[in-house]
């Protein structure tokens, strides 16, 4: 059963460049890590400052060997040395287990 990991992000408007930017500079790091399905950013439109980031994963265990992966590190400025501020000013990670899906009728 597939689980949906959805991080959502408090992010200040004068920073909302600069993440929208980072994520564009990581496009790719995991779509080739194992049991990856999905990841879409999502930008608030209005009433809100929390942009979601919605990936979608074979297993909680391939999540989670993602999450203490290397390429995580070094997507998000832990590994090497380099020690960007974020550009979030909170975080909160949902959890959720894919139990219902539909797509567009063939």
């Amino acid at each position: 059963m597939s689980v949906v990991k959805i991080n959502a992000l408090t992010v200040p408007a004068e920073m909302r460049e600069q993440l929208e930017s980072r994520f564009a500079a990581r496009a790719g790091a995991v779509e080739g890590s194992d049991g990856f399905e999905h990841f879409e950013l999502l930008r608030p439109v209005e009433g809100t400052d929390l942009y979601l980031v919605y990936t979608r994963w074979a297993s909680e265990e391939a999540f989670e060997a993602w999450h203490s992966s290397q390429d995580f590190a070094r997507g998000h400025g832990q590994e090497g040395g380099e020690h960007r501020p974020p550009a979030s000013s909170a975080s909160q990670i949902w959890s959720f287990e894919v139990i219902q899906e539909a797509g567009p009728a063939a």
